[in-house]
């Protein structure tokens, strides 16, 4: 039955009492890909981090300015020297299950998320002391001052510090949890959960949200939904059908060839899917061959010609941008200083020179619509013009997500790379820079290892003076140049389907799903 003519009935009294379920309101998205877990700690897997978003709060968040302002923390204070923070909880704040969030809660949080995250580890590596002073306050004491602990508190992307009960943050970080107990505006229904095809969100009535407005990441979050679920439609037609026919309220990620469809359709409007667009990355696995060669990865760097990348995907200019650099073009410290120029004959020669023998190049290739799949295509191609022995493996993106954790060889069920879309807000500096961090083991998937770059984003991270800065960001990226850690493809800006009786979508780094009311 239509949405609005159930709520025409029911305000005339003709929809039985007897039919509660009528009344509740439902919010149904198709999702970019399929939930396989949901530890946002152990993965920086977007489904699962925007999943954390549903059912976790955090201590700060962006807002829609890109400010980081306090969000559980109601209040907060600097010492002199800079190396003393004093973080007290806001009243009212509850777990899912009826607990009182607790300064133990944040502290346990705060050092599983601590040992798996890029300014996470930074951030523990200048910790002298994270300790609870009674319930509701939490001290940090750094051995230096450091002026990104609210920037990293406050990240909107993975990995996020969300704030867990004590006894599941306690899990080891190499672990996964199973238990959804959260602090944030919706509870999971875990019982309704059904890998590959649904997941169902419903009301935190427990939640407290801020007095302040909604904006982006930060401010109040309000559940203005009874319930939320989440239907995986992998194949873009039938998604769009959905969409059309009223079957679901938000398509994220519309291929663009379909826009011109929804153009036509007054039901529906489209809107950017996040405020800061996303960079393709070529992500290669360095500790096996044939990537662990750096000239295999410097081939790549001359193979990769973003506008050809991009326009297999999108012709309209508007809609994706060729970026010569490791930074966003709208980041402060973009630089195109060192960029290798497409060029195949290169390329070519300097698989040549690196002795390739033909080891097989395993592409974990996600074959949903979407980016990931054209962009793979297009790799897998060039791969071949350059001399390169290419095994395509076709997957789902949650089947990706589990497998780029092997460091096996190709042969025992490793891989050598995928095609990904990191958020601008992973990709904007040194520090917070998702595929940019090179500390080996700790490093993203394909675990690049390099003591200069490492050292140089350390030294980033402590300097204050912004020419220093920009002059350091400089350096890394001839640096990572030289090695490649990885290269990107181009930067997007992906659209989403939205019906017209939604309303209060939040401009926001990430999509979110608070605040959005359905008639």
């Amino acid at each position: 039955m239509n949405k609005k003519l159930i709520a025409l009935l029911a305000a005339a009294g003709l929809v039985a009492a007897a039919s509660p379920a009528l009344a509740e309101s439902v919010l149904k998205v198709r999702p970019f890909g399929d939930l396989k877990q949901i530890d946002p700690i152990i993965t920086s897997d977007y489904m699962v981090r925007n999943h954390g978003y549903m059912i976790y709060d955090t201590l700060f968040a962006m807002d829609e300015n890109l400010e980081i302002k306090p969000q559980m923390v109601g209040d907060y204070s600097v010492s002199d020297d800079g190396l003393t923070y004093t973080f007290t909880l806001r009243d009212g704040l509850v777990f899912s299950n009826g607990d009182p969030v607790t300064a133990a809660d944040v502290v346990a949080s705060l050092k599983r998320w601590g040992e798996r995250d890029g300014l996470g580890q930074q951030l523990a590596s200048l910790t002298e002391s994270l300790a609870a002073d009674g319930d509701t306050t939490v001290v940090l004491t750094l051995t230096r001052p450091w002026g990104l602990v609210l920037d990293a508190l406050g990240k909107p992307s993975s990995n996020v510090p969300f704030i867990m009960p004590e006894a599941i943050a306690s899990t080891p970080s190499d672990t996964a949890i199973t238990d959804p107990t959260g602090s944030g505006p919706f509870v999971m229904k875990q019982d309704e959960w059904v890998p590959g095809s649904k997941v169902v969100y419903v009301k935190n009535d427990a939640y407290v949200p801020r007095d302040e407005p909604p904006s982006g990441l930060a401010g109040g979050k309000l559940a203005n939904v009874d319930r939320v679920e989440w239907h995986y439609i992998p194949d873009a037609q039938t998604a769009l059908n959905a969409l059309q026919a009223g079957e679901i309220d938000i398509f994220e990620e519309v291929p663009p060839d379909f826009l011109p469809i929804l153009a036509g359709n007054p039901d529906i409007r489209t809107e950017p899917q996040d405020s800061l667009g996303m960079q393709m990355v070529f992500r290669m696995n360095t500790i096996v061959p044939p990537f662990n060669n750096p000239k295999v990865r410097q081939a790549i760097g001359h193979m990769i010609d973003q506008e050809t990348f991009a326009q297999a995907y999108v012709s309209d200019p508007a809609l994706y941008s060729a970026c010569p650099s490791f930074y966003m073009c709208s980041s402060p410290y973009f630089t195109d200083a060192g960029w290798p120029k497409p060029d195949l004959e290169k390329a070519k020669a300097l698989i040549a020179e690196s002795g390739y023998d033909g080891t097989p190049v395993v592409v974990l290739h996600a074959t949903e619509s979407g980016p990931t799949n054209t962009f793979s295509l297009v790799a897998e191609q060039l791969m071949r013009e350059i001399g390169l022995n290419v095994e395509p493996q076709a997957m789902d993106w949650g089947t990706l997500t589990g497998r780029r954790a092997s460091k096996e060889e190709v042969g025992n069920g490793g891989w050598s790379l995928f095609m990904s879309g990191p958020t601008g807000a992973d990709m904007m500096d040194p520090v917070g820079h998702l595929a940019l961090r090179s500390n080996c083991d700790r490093a993203w998937f394909g675990w690049p290892c390099d003591d200069a770059i490492e050292a140089m984003r350390a030294e980033f991270a402590v300097t204050t003076d912004p020419e220093k800065k920009k002059a350091l960001a400089e350096e890394i990226q001839l640096r990572a140049v030289e090695v490649a850690p990885y290269w990107p493809a181009a930067q997007l800006f992906l659209v989403r389907g939205i019906r017209d009786d939604v309303s209060g979508i939040l401009k926001a780094a990430i999509p979110v799903y608070w605040n959005i009311s359905v008639e």
